[in-house]
């Protein structure tokens, strides 16, 4: 494993890189804070509530019928760590693998950490989109997402240097039907793949959980299958 000084090192380098962006800056300044007593991080309660802005998003997706999964998945792991209590119970009771995490090249695997989470952080801003494209339909709205994407660049919280990249996408082509479908976000996914998969798949060895990697490595998946098994339900 790393330090926390050392997971702060590389937030500081990943926030040099194609994952710029106020997210990233924060983790590493948290990752870094110290007083008196030492780090900071290690004393709070690994417990989180809601504001209700993930909430909002979650239930528009369904009411919308839009497979914005990686925000539905984030809320419901918020909701998952407020159950301590019970996770300390089942954590004395519930068995996991019995296979140890261990990396041989601890560079090469960090890096495939940071392409995992990059094609992550492509695919939840695709949902995002693909959500607003819907409720502009069946609202009658005219949205300029390029706009969109611009506004947030200028001090919300989703702040990230590929913002800029969104705004080029929908400049060449106001009536992209999906991000993932741009060129640049596309080649983003086609290099960083392999190393999302082995993230996930490594996790899913070691039993760590990792729900919002995973789920949009499933959504894309999902998403580039011409025919999924949905004629079953159907049946």
């Amino acid at each position: 494993g790393l330090s926390q000084t050392e997971m702060a090192g590389q937030f500081s380098k990943w926030n040099r890189e194609e994952l710029d962006s106020f997210l990233i800056e924060i983790t590493r300044d948290i990752l870094e804070y110290k007083d008196a007593k030492g780090f900071l991080l290690e004393r709070i309660r690994d417990t989180a509530g809601q504001k209700g802005t993930g909430k909002w998003t979650a239930i528009s997706a369904l009411e919308y019928g839009m497979p914005v999964t990686l925000i539905g998945e984030a809320v419901f792991s918020r909701c998952l760590s407020a159950l301590k209590d019970e996770r300390v119970r089942a954590s004395a009771q519930l068995k996991g693998p019995s296979i140890k995490p261990q990396v041989e090249d601890k560079p090469k695997f960090l890096n495939h950490i940071k392409h995992a989470l990059y094609c992550a952080k492509i695919v939840s801003y695709a949902q995002g989109f693909m959500l607003m494209r819907e409720a502009a339909k069946q609202n009658n709205w005219n949205l300029n997402y390029g706009g969109i994407a611009l506004m947030w660049r200028g001090g919300c919280i989703i702040r990230s240097v590929f913002l800029s990249n969104i705004k080029e996408a929908y400049t060449h082509n106001p009536q992209l039907s999906n991000l993932l479908l741009d060129g640049f976000f596309k080649q983003a996914i086609e290099v960083g793949q392999s190393s999302w998969r082995q993230v996930v798949a490594n996790a899913f060895i070691w039993g760590i959980p990792v729900p919002a990697l995973s789920t949009a490595l499933s959504f894309y998946d999902g998403y580039r299958t011409e025919k999924l098994p949905a004629n079953l339900l159907q049946a």
